[in-house]
């Protein structure tokens, strides 16, 4: 039950599974046949203020990620659907953000594998 992590401007390749982009907005340049997508989760990025907060500052890093856990504490619904998406095979989360260790794909992953460790 892998969850890989790939940005939208590269090539989706068999071996993603599922593709869910996880951004509020949509990746600026793509074409949406461009991308491949079985799903876009929009409700499942940061609220527009945290983003906004946050803004790719590698120091706001760890209090980004305690922000946006409460926040998908909130998504009870929208975690449980991805939890099962993720149980049924491999699931690729689609970010956009050029910092591929500081993004809202990285904390939601570490946020669903506690999860899947949890149950």
């Amino acid at each position: 039950m892998p969850i890989t992590l790939k940005r939208a401007y590269e090539d989706a390749s068999p071996e993603d599974g599922q593709r869910v982009l996880v951004e509020r907005l949509w990746p600026r340049g793509l074409r949406k046949e461009a991308l491949a997508l079985d799903t876009w989760m929009k409700d499942i990025a940061p609220s527009t203020e945290l983003r906004k907060w946050f803004a790719h500052e590698p120091t706001k890093w760890p209090e980004f990620q305690a922000r946006y856990a409460t926040e998908l504490d909130d998504k009870t619904a929208l975690v449980a659907s991805l939890l099962d998406m993720i149980r049924q095979g491999s699931v690729t989360f689609v970010f956009s953000s050029r910092d591929q260790e500081h993004n809202n794909a990285v904390a939601l992953k570490a946020y669903l594998e506690a999860r899947l460790q949890g149950s």
